[in-house]
């Protein structure tokens, strides 16, 4: 009768007939052409796993490669790739370096940043990327605080020019009291600078008609706010953010009203791409817990969204079965 080996591989005990190691690597269904092979410690080459004689005991790590990992959830906007899905401002922290701690904190790979006069007197004065390196971070230059198309096609044409930037977030105020976009100007830029050449990702009404026609437009996302800027009062209408999603063909992140945790996990949720929030975290009482709170809330609403949630009833369903009860 042949000897049944015992073996470790990749952290877990495998009985396995003798042979060598390349039919160890067949036996699991992997191309020994394919993989990386370490026996105790030490690297096997791959032109050798055939004569390589298996023994009993042998601990084995087998690797290949995989795209990016095998829990990878990346996403895209305009052919660039993130892992993050939390984009963060950059306004309201009592210094940059909170600020910066706070991106750090929230796992943020993107920062949007307001467009500003130099201090020209005081040119030395500490500027935002002293503290946030934009090789590391991709900065998002913004039109915050434009009334008009052409002042916000304006603000780009010099970050553009300031920085090179082309991937930006366009919005476009229709007044200062709410802070709602005025559609039709904000329509009209981004008809503008997609046709120069950027890549707007805009922020726009939870209006799925209006997504699409940005959309249509040449916007790379659309970003729907959940409720006014700066609120904190979450989202405010799941129907349409939901009826958005579904109709987009790029990526949709919610931008604005967002409080709390539970409210960037809504969103992602109903299956939003993203979420971009500032005032929530920059006037939590602490800061950076409230950024790795984002962190998380995030990342649990997109897991959730994928695990496919259970389905609603009208009435009770129990968990334990009522038959076969004492």
């Amino acid at each position: 009768m042949t000897d049944i080996l015992s073996l470790t591989v990749n952290g877990e005990s495998r009985r396995a007939a003798p042979g060598s190691i390349a039919d160890l690597v067949r036996g699991l269904e992997l191309d020994p052409m394919k993989v990386a092979v370490e026996r105790n410690g030490l690297i096997v080459p791959r032109s050798t796993l055939g004569e390589a004689i298996l023994a009993d005991g042998d601990v084995f790590e087998i690797v290949h490669f995989v795209g990016g990992g095998q829990d990878d959830d990346s996403w895209t906007v305009a052919g660039r790739t993130f892992r993050s899905r939390l984009i963060v401002g950059t306004g309201k922290y009592k210094d940059f370096a909170q600020n910066a701690a706070a991106v750090e904190a929230s796992g943020a790979e993107i920062v949007t940043v307001a467009v500003r006069r130099v201090n020209v007197s005081d040119p030395k004065a500490p500027m935002l990327t002293d503290f946030i390196d934009p090789k590391t971070i991709t900065y998002l230059p913004n039109t915050a605080g434009c009334f008009t198309a052409d002042e916000a096609i304006r603000t780009l044409r010099l970050a553009r020019e300031a920085g090179g930037w082309d991937l930006v977030k366009l919005e476009v105020l229709g007044e200062a009291r709410t802070l709602y976009p005025d559609m039709r100007e904000t329509l009209k830029a981004c008809e503008v600078l997609a046709g120069e050449g950027f890549l707007p990702m805009v922020y726009c009404v939870d209006d799925p008609i209006a997504a699409k026609q940005l959309e249509n437009a040449g916007a790379v996302a659309v970003m729907p706010l959940g409720a006014p800027i700066g609120s904190g009062l979450g989202i405010q209408n799941r129907v349409t953010i939901r009826l958005i999603v579904e109709g987009a063909s790029v990526p949709v992140l919610v931008d604005a009203g967002v409080g709390t945790a539970s409210d960037a996990a809504v969103a992602m949720e109903l299956g939003c791409d993203g979420v971009l929030m500032n005032t929530a975290i920059a006037e939590a009482k602490d800061p950076l817990r409230m950024a790795r709170a984002m962190k998380l809330a995030v990342e649990a609403g997109r897991d959730a969204y994928l695990s496919g949630r259970m389905a609603t009833r009208k009435y009770a369903d129990p968990s334990s079965p009522l038959a076969g009860l004492i």
